[in-house]
């Protein structure tokens, strides 16, 4: 598998590792002039913008550590776009960063809270 068909079986992965967690999937792959977010989530009322990371080693770190701060900045203002667009926008969200590791056909999850934002 290259590194787009790593990505996306990671990005279904963490999909379905969050519906098991009871959270509604609501879109995937979101795309606005600002941006992409990989999976736009609700759970308990709260909309849940995730970044997918998905690696098959740590050689160069771990998954979290390549959502920096200008790429932290792209995924809120797409997030904004989209609460706009649905016309939420005092909508309660977070934004979470999902590690996806890869061995072989194996993924394992690791799902960070509240990563960052406001």
């Amino acid at each position: 598998m290259d590194h787009i068909g790593i990505g996306t079986a990671g990005e279904t992965a963490a999909a379905e590792y969050l519906e098991h967690q009871g959270y509604s999937i609501l879109q995937r792959q979101y795309r606005s002039k600002l941006g992409e977010i990989d999976i736009i989530a609700q759970k308990d009322g709260v909309f849940v913008f995730v970044e997918v990371k998905t690696r098959r080693s740590l050689i160069y770190g771990l998954p979290v550590e390549a959502v920096g701060y200008r790429k932290q900045q792209k995924i809120i203002h797409t997030a904004l776009c989209y609460l706009k667009q649905i016309k939420q926008i005092e909508a309660p969200c977070r934004f979470d960063v999902m590690e996806v590791y890869v061995s072989g056909f194996n993924f394992r999850c690791n799902h960070i809270c509240n990563a960052f934002g406001q």
